[in-house]
Order: C-alpha cells, then sequence, then structure tokens
C-alpha cells in the first residue's frame, strides 16, 4: 500500500477493536487517511472521557493486513493508557 491507496475503516470495524467504555471521538468519526504521512489517524475516548490518538501507517497495513494493523494500533494505545498515572485527576491512584 501506498498514499495511493488510503487505508481506511469503517466505524464498525473500528469499534470492534475499542475496549469496553471506549469509544471514537473527534469530528472525523471514522478517522480521516493522511495522504501526506501516508496514515490513517482517529481519535478514540477512554472510559474516563481522555482522549488518545490512534494511528495505522500505511506500510503497517500492506505488511500484516489492514485489520491486524489496527488491532496492533488500537493495542498500543490501550498500553499506553495504562501506562499513564491520573493521580489528581480524580481517576484512579
Amino acid at each position: 500500500m501506498s498514499s495511493d491507496f488510503p487505508v481506511v475503516y469503517t466505524r464498525t470495524e473500528i469499534e470492534s477493536y475499542l475496549p469496553t467504555g471506549w469509544r471514537l471521538s473527534g469530528e472525523q468519526g471514522e478517522g480521516q487517511w493522511d495522504a501526506k504521512a501516508g496514515s490513517w489517524r482517529a481519535v478514540v475516548s477512554d472510559g474516563a472521557e481522555f482522549e488518545w490518538p490512534l494511528l495505522v501507517k500505511s506500510s503497517e497495513a500492506a505488511q500484516k493486513g489492514r485489520m491486524d494493523a489496527l488491532r496492533e494500533a488500537m493495542d498500543k494505545v490501550y498500553r499506553n493508557r495504562l501506562g499513564k498515572h491520573t493521580r489528581g485527576l480524580g481517576v484512579g491512584s
């Protein structure tokens, strides 16, 4: 895949990888293809309404398949969220 073949996902495909309580956010809804960067981007919100960028590179989708690339990108976002301390924000400890 290259910028000539954008990576796109439907709302159902994206939501199938979101953890319980998470949702798509932002005005783009199903995300946007960025031809210059060669990647698809969306914003997801966790259960505490913190927003997290979700990014799938075209090269990763070509190598792993578009759905596996989405799954791995969401796994990265989720692991990153678990590593963030929220003390003082009224969430977690």
